[in-house]
């Protein structure tokens, strides 16, 4: 339903209602029978109380994450010192503290089983209306440049799971390429440097990120494609 937004008197289009069902349940209504009111409340649909004041409801939103085989949780932060160097920590606690971070900044999320998602790191979703979704993340615990063939590559995993995002995480730092790639493709990049402050923000925890870009990185340096160095996930 469309109408005008009283604080900002642009046009607006509010839920009034919004309703979920499982398959079996909604193929079992006989929808020329039912009584509107009674089978909302049945399918425990939200109904905004005021609906000709449009007063809207936050809409549901689900994922289908049938898809992804997750791990256990693991507190890394419990086993790292009082300033760890992020190169030093294997794979598998690299992940997981990133997947600690997307938690600590308001999503849901969780770490996949490796190997077994095409690349996926981790997974997050944010149902929040308008900046939410599926967001596939990658994370790269390298010491070189990270070039456009790996931001390719994720474009490739995210069209396969229909993802509205992708994040990839390095410790290290990405090409010009990249980075132009990424925001033509909703992809975010976030480099060593930028992981370090998210992490201190977010985590309260103050870490080395282990590597930082030669100070002879030129931008005609930055059409090479990244190779992984020794400590590479």
């Amino acid at each position: 339903m469309s109408t005008t937004d009283r604080a900002t008197g642009k046009k607006a289009r509010p839920h009034l209602i919004s309703v979920e069902a499982e398959r079996p349940a909604f193929a079992d209504l006989v929808l020329a029978e039912v009584d509107p009111a009674a089978c909302l409340k049945y399918l425990n649909a939200l109904v905004s109380p005021n609906p000709f004041d449009m007063e809207a409801v936050e809409p549901f939103i689900a994922f289908d994450l049938k898809r992804f085989r997750f791990v256990d949780d693991l507190d890394t932060l419990a086993g790292l010192d009082s300033r760890p160097n992020l190169l030093k920590l294997t794979p598998t606690e690299f992940e997981h503290l990133v997947k600690d971070l997307f938690a600590a900044m308001g999503a849901e999320a969780w770490r996949t089983i490796p190997s077994k998602d095409g690349g996926v790191d981790a997974v997050a979703t944010s149902k929040h209306l308008f900046f939410g979704g599926l967001c596939l993340i990658q994370a790269k615990r390298w010491t070189g440049l990270v070039g456009l063939e790996a931001v390719h590559a994720l474009t490739g995993v995210m069209t396969d799971h229909n993802a509205t995002t992708g994040v990839l995480v390095t410790t290290s730092w990405f090409s010009r390429t990249s980075e132009q790639f990424a925001q033509r493709n909703r992809i975010t990049l976030i480099n060593g440097a930028e992981l370090k402050h998210l992490i201190k923000e977010h985590l309260g925890l103050d870490v080395i990120p282990g590597t930082t870009p030669p100070r002879r990185l030129r931008a005609s340096d930055n059409t090479q494609t990244g190779k992984p160095g020794p400590a590479a996930n």
